[in-house]
């Protein structure tokens, strides 16, 4: 059988497809000829898209040394989880009136693009075991990460005999295998994070600190990027916070915290189909963060203007040497 790899360095010549096919060979360069490592960014709805297939794979194999993710993808790749099989796709989604949309909407199915999470069986599942373990850090004044609640239900077993997918297709598992570094900033604006706020509303936990914020996760950050120890790369999967809450570590750490020599991220690369137009800054081409001192002149930059969901499986493959 023919080589992913293969293919696209065949195939993969000119314009977009040249630009993965070079963003994919920086990240091996990156890994195998300088010793560096790679920061990962997933904005969207990456889980729901199921990229966790070719995701979980690089994490297993040692290729993503960390990853800041919105809270919606942290807690999608759970949902799918429990509840892969009472998913509904709507692949003529672009054709929906608002009362087809509101017949979804009573049948508690809730649409990302052309997929549907059913409210029951993901959401609400996931809801009562969580709470337990929210009340339970609540109560002995524990403080953690979104992230490390959902490790510590992954890692538990309480979900083993609940698997509607193969294990090896979770990307929040086989993080939570390794304790991968994980940054969830704006965890609040995710229907977890609606559901903590809920729960505190109505008195079922006291207090609101018992995660902690976004504050906690830049200081966190810090430490992981000057204690890295090795060049560090830059993935980042679409745009909006995950990618611009931890690119602005830098800067932090040189301008806000006056550190000499820290190093600039050290590969850039950004799948996005925003344009740069009305100060939309996750469509802003690499050069760009040159000004903010994210990135330097002979950082290496690539931008792939396509569809995540197509680009970052191939980039995947090609690193792997599939």
């Amino acid at each position: 059988m023919p080589k992913i790899s293969d293919f696209v360095d065949l195939h993969f010549r000119h314009f977009n497809a040249a630009s993965l096919r070079d963003a994919a060979v920086g990240w091996n360069t990156l890994l195998e000829d300088e010793g560096g490592g790679m920061f990962v960014t997933l904005a969207g709805a990456m889980s729901t898209a199921e990229l966790g297939i070719s995701l979980a794979r690089m994490i297993r194999l040692g290729k993503i040394h960390g990853i800041c993710c919105t809270g919606a993808n942290l807690e999608e790749d759970v949902f799918n989880i429990v509840a892969h099989d009472h998913y509904v796709r709507i692949p003529h989604y672009r054709e929906l009136t608002a009362y087809m949309e509101q017949q979804l909407l009573d049948k508690h199915l809730n649409r990302v693009t052309d997929t549907c999470i059913p409210e029951h069986e993901a959401m609400r599942k996931i809801e009562s075991k969580v709470l337990e373990l929210w009340a339970r850090a609540d109560a002995s004044g524990q403080r953690k990460f979104p992230h490390e609640f959902l490790y510590e239900l992954l890692l538990s077993g309480r979900l083993d005999d609940e698997f509607q997918i193969p294990r090896e297709h979770s990307w929040l598992l086989a993080a939570a295998e390794i304790n991968l570094p994980l940054f969830v900033p704006g965890w609040e604006d995710s229907t977890l994070g609606n559901m903590f706020a809920a729960a505190t509303i109505r008195g079922d936990l006291k207090s609101t600190t018992t995660i902690k914020g976004g504050i906690d996760y830049m200081v966190e950050l810090a430490d992981y990027y000057m204690n890295f120890g090795k060049p560090l790369g830059f993935f980042q999967i679409g745009g909006g916070i995950s990618g611009d809450f931890p690119i602005c570590v830098v800067p932090m750490l040189e301008q806000d915290l006056e550190k000499k020599d820290v190093p600039l991220w050290a590969y850039f690369c950004q799948i996005s189909d925003s344009t740069t137009s009305y100060g939309s800054y996750s469509g802003a081409v690499p050069n760009e963060k040159i000004t903010w001192g994210k990135l330097g002149p002979e950082t290496p930059k690539y931008i792939i203007e396509s569809d995540a969901t197509i680009v970052a499986p191939l980039i995947f493959s090609y690193v792997l040497g599939e």
